[in-house]
């Protein structure tokens, strides 16, 4: 997630902690956040499962772009100088040359996740039918334990025109009133925001609206013990939120 790069998170975010009508019982999902990419590139194959090994995590968040050939790929940025060292654009390059710079399909990280995972489906670009048909034979017709997000009204709009029935998350900065109410017009059933601007009256402000809210990106173990006292239903994580990686013995 985070269109823009997220503040850092110090995990001494208190802001609402300890506010009326916390629960401290409530357990937010946690998902991590392009995988862990402490172990492997991120949007990886292989970061993927290296989350999915840690104890505590409920499932993914990863984005989508389109290859030339219209084949959705998992990568956030609209080039792959950041993580693959390569000035190339997503959008020049097929899904066979993507591959080959480690950039797996939308279909290749369904088929491997399995289905307990939840996964936070981040749109970058509009996906169209293509990317529907791909949702539709990896998590069936009613989008199974997942979410389709996006910073990108024209995005969402897409999904909610081609498949009503599948929830949507609008990704923002904050929880404004203008940002509630774009969510209610695209008809999605929540906000997942970052994770500074959610306190108890912005959430309440979002379930009087009829919306559920998620947080981004979240680093500090204790921010997230913080969300999950306002009633976030999910936080994006990674590093020390996303937890420990287990200790391997040495060989003898």
């Amino acid at each position: 997630m985070s269109e823009r790069t997220a503040r850092p998170d110090t995990g001494r975010g208190d802001r609402g902690a300890g506010e009326p009508g916390s629960d401290a019982r409530h357990r937010p999902l946690r998902l991590a956040h392009r995988g862990d990419h402490r172990v492997a590139p991120e949007n990886s194959l292989a970061a993927f499962q290296a989350a999915l090994e840690l104890v505590g995590c409920d499932g993914l968040e990863f984005d989508v772009r389109l290859s030339r050939d219209g084949v959705p790929v998992i990568i956030h940025d609209p080039t792959l100088e950041r993580v693959q060292g390569r000035p190339d654009r997503v959008a020049e390059l097929t899904a066979d040359e993507l591959a080959a710079a480690g950039i797996p399909t939308l279909a290749a990280v369904l088929a491997a996740t399995p289905a307990r995972a939840f996964l936070d489906i981040e749109l970058k670009v509009d996906g169209g039918p293509a990317l529907v048909a791909v949702l539709r034979e990896g998590r069936g017709a009613g989008l199974e334990n997942a979410v389709v997000s996006s910073f990108e009204p024209s995005a969402l709009a897409s999904i909610r025109a081609l498949e009503p029935a599948w929830p949507c998350w609008l990704n923002a900065d904050d929880l404004a009133p203008d940002t509630i109410a774009q969510a209610v017009r695209l008809g999605c059933v929540g906000v997942a925001a970052e994770w500074h601007a959610i306190d108890a009256r912005s959430v309440a402000a979002a379930r009087r609206a009829g919306l559920e809210v998620a947080a981004w990106t979240v680093t500090g173990r204790r921010s997230v013990d913080r969300l999950a006292g306002l009633g976030v239903v999910a936080v994006c994580v990674e590093g020390a939120a996303l937890g420990p990686r287990p200790t391997r013995s040495k060989p003898l």
